[in-house]
């Protein structure tokens, strides 16, 4: 007898402080005013160039975000420093991405009706991990008391799709009854907070989902999983140079490509095609198509990207309900994004009700996975 993955039970953890564009842009403009004093000379001599000032009207146009959540609001906001403050915790200590993770966490398993000794595996998918080794994934599993096996995964913006496929695998290969896939994203940490063009793009979130076998899961009960399809094809143009290698070279420690970099026009230009182009041909490999789909739950990175990709797939304007906007109060979460619009936007879903989860990021790499309300 085949099995069925389930998509059971979502949970978010939503940091408590929050920074609106006119905080960041304040804050911001007062860096540039300080740079722009401190090298009035080489600018005036031209050695250096001077820094130009953000604004609301700017962010809100490019990327249609208002706000973001963070785990650390005053030191972004600090001119002086523009990072956020997270000081090392000791080992005996759960890391930050585990706390994060163990309250999406418990919130995905309340709204499931499971407790910790139901999961057997625990897969942490995120952009950014904040060591390499022991894995968050086996610490998350530690402080849960999760009995089975844990693992890291990243593929950028993709890697909660990517799980969802890896949790679905499990499952209905028999290795897992129920898995955990949970993104722990702290996207502040590696935002170059004086870049003007990137400033304003990301914030911090953790979702969680749970991925059950068919036969232990009551009628009626969460979104089965009709089918996942995955994608990459390298690019530079999201990138991240920082990792264990940099202290082998003195010359690049602290340099601008240590953090976010990308190349805005081009990802859009080249992606937006590409996942449309996905979504589709998976519908129709699934026998169906974009007339059957009642939502789409896109990546939450610019709300123009999104309108263009969703019109693709349509073929015209999709409804706020047929692909809804969180990135305005979330901004860019990376790939926490498209399962925060998933759990916020899914309480409505009736039986046989259809949608797409999708998203796509660095690498390049897109994920989709179609679902049905059972």
């Amino acid at each position: 007898m085949s099995i069925t993955a389930i998509i059971t039970g979502t949970g978010l953890y939503t940091p408590p402080a929050s920074i609106t564009n006119e905080e960041l842009v304040a804050s911001f403009n007062r860096y540039v005013e300080l740079f722009n004093e401190r090298h009035a000379t080489e600018i005036a001599n031209g050695e250096v160039e001077a820094l130009q000032p953000s604004s609301v009207e700017f962010i809100e146009k490019a990327s249609g975000i208002r706000s973001r959540h963070v785990m650390d609001k005053d030191g972004i906001l600090d001119p002086e420093r523009l990072c956020p403050r997270l000081p090392d915790r000791s080992n005996d200590e759960f890391s930050i991405q585990c706390e994060m993770s163990v309250a999406a966490a418990r919130e995905a398993l309340s709204q499931a009706g499971r407790t910790t000794g139901d999961v057997d595996a625990v897969i942490v998918a995120c952009s950014n991990l904040q060591r390499a080794y022991p894995a968050i994934a086996i610490e998350v599993q530690e402080a849960l008391g999760i009995d089975g096996f844990a693992y890291d995964m990243n593929v950028a913006c993709s890697s909660a799709t990517f799980g969802i496929q890896a949790a679905a695998n499990a499952v209905e290969n028999g290795t897992a009854n129920a898995v955990l896939v949970v993104s722990p994203e702290i996207c502040s940490g590696h935002l170059n907070f004086r870049d003007r063009d990137s400033h304003f793009i990301f914030g911090d979130a953790c979702t969680a989902v749970l991925v059950e076998r068919d036969d232990q899961v009551a009628a009626g009960q969460g979104f089965e999983i009709l089918g996942t399809r995955l994608k990459t094809k390298f690019s530079n143009n999201i990138r991240n140079n920082f990792g264990f290698l940099n202290r082998g070279d003195e010359s690049g420690i602290g340099k601008p490509d240590k953090l976010f970099v990308q190349q805005g026009r081009k990802v859009f230009k080249e992606v937006s095609p590409m996942v449309a182009e996905l979504i589709v041909g998976h519908l129709e490999s699934l026998s169906l198509s974009a007339d059957d789909l009642r939502r789409m739950w896109l990546h939450q990175a610019n709300l123009n990207m999104n309108q263009l990709i969703s019109k693709r797939v349509l073929g015209r304007e999709a409804t706020t309900d047929e692909a809804p906007v969180i990135l305005d109060e979330y901004a860019n979460t990376s790939s926490a994004g498209s399962i925060i619009a998933y759990h916020l936007n899914k309480d409505d879903f009736v039986a046989d009700d259809l949608g797409v989860i999708c998203s796509f990021g660095a690498g390049y790499s897109i994920g989709s996975v179609v679902v049905r309300k059972r």
